[in-house]
């Protein structure tokens, strides 16, 4: 088989829910964020098992996202929509019972002209400057907006990967002095801000990366392992080059090897001659560019020609290999390819 393959651990994924849970503290929800196609790892399993576990809050970028976690769930559990009430939406939002999270005076007058009665919730600007009402306009809309019963008021912190970042404190401060004794569920921590301790928990925390086994949660469990087929084996001499614009010179006689996965995979073009494969622990460095179909690595040093070489895995997580390709294990998760064979493990009944 030339397909590479992607194993996700639902057990995993369930450890570090239950974790992010433990951390949130006692009295606060803990729900799950599974945009992105529960980023990259696909909604509908991890949401269902999320659910098994507990977690009955869920948050998607989109509206055609709340829909297929609708789909997969059935009615019961929240699903809030962070993109808030789009022109369109509303027939999907009414219809299958989802929550949009208003950003502007704009959506809190769709909403109630549209869908009077049915539940919302506010996302406030704190600092950030991307989604979210500004304090002069919330201040104009409180009463009328609280009055409505939100089902939760949230922000979201923009440095909370960084403890000791300033921001954090001051989008506190603001998110305190807009919400305190409004009298409905609240929300400021994600993955990052759940490690800043207590103050920043609320009501409602919402984990999001950590659950799929990335940073800032330095404990996570790895949830995606990723193992490529070896094609083909061959024996270079000192001097030659191997891949796209030679950009790799052996020093001296070994073997390569050419997987089965590239860039049209997700395995980003930035990884050429940076980052690693494992066989049974063991890296073996990427040489030569990563091209959109195959990438070649150094196994001179193995006993013998491997049969797959691992990417993503105990070795090697979605951080390490970000680190290596210059960006974020968000974007490593997310951009994983359609090509793989993917393959469930644990989560019984999911």
């Amino acid at each position: 088989m030339s397909t590479a393959s992607l194993t996700i651990d639902l057990d995993a994924l369930v450890r570090n829910w239950q974790a992010l849970d433990r951390a949130s503290g006692a009295g606060v929800e803990t729900g799950a964020v599974v945009k992105a196609d529960s980023y990259g790892l696909g909604a509908a399993r991890v949401a269902r098992v999320l659910a098994q576990a507990g977690a009955r809050r869920f948050f998607v970028a989109v509206a055609e996202e709340g829909a297929a976690i609708r789909q997969a769930l059935g009615r019961g559990p929240e699903i809030f929509v962070f993109s808030g009430h789009m022109a369109g939406d509303t027939d999907m939002i009414g219809d299958l019972d989802l929550i949009p999270m208003l950003n502007s005076v704009d959506q809190l007058t769709r909403q109630m002209e549209a869908l009077p009665g049915h539940p919302f919730g506010i996302q406030l600007d704190t600092g950030m400057n991307r989604l979210g009402m500004e304090p002069a306009e919330w201040a104009a809309l409180a009463e009328i907006a609280l009055a409505a019963g939100p089902r939760l008021i949230m922000s979201h912190l923009a440095c909370a990967d960084e403890p000791d970042h300033p921001m954090n404190a001051q989008q506190l401060e603001v998110f305190r002095a807009l919400t305190d004794g409004c009298g409905v569920p609240r929300s400021l921590s994600a993955t990052g801000g759940i490690g800043l301790g207590a103050d920043y928990h609320f009501d409602v925390t919402r984990p999001g990366i950590g659950l799929y086994g990335g940073l800032p949660f330095a404990d996570a469990a790895p949830v995606a392992h990723l193992s490529l087929p070896v094609i083909q084996t061959r024996e270079v001499e000192q001097g030659e080059t191997v891949g796209y614009g030679n950009t790799w010179t052996a020093e001296a006689p070994g073997t390569i090897a050419t997987v089965a996965a590239g860039y049209a995979d997700g395995l980003l073009r930035a990884m050429g001659n940076r980052a690693n494969l494992f066989f049974e622990g063991v890296p073996c460095p990427i040489v030569g560019r990563v091209s959109m179909d195959l990438i070649t690595a150094d196994v001179s040093h193995l006993p013998g020609p491997p049969g797959a070489l691992d990417i993503l895995g105990p070795d090697q997580g979605v951080d390490d290999l970000a680190e290596a390709a210059g960006t974020i294990g968000y974007e490593i998760l997310t951009a994983l390819g359609a090509r793989y064979k993917r393959r469930y493990a644990g989560g019984a009944g999911t």
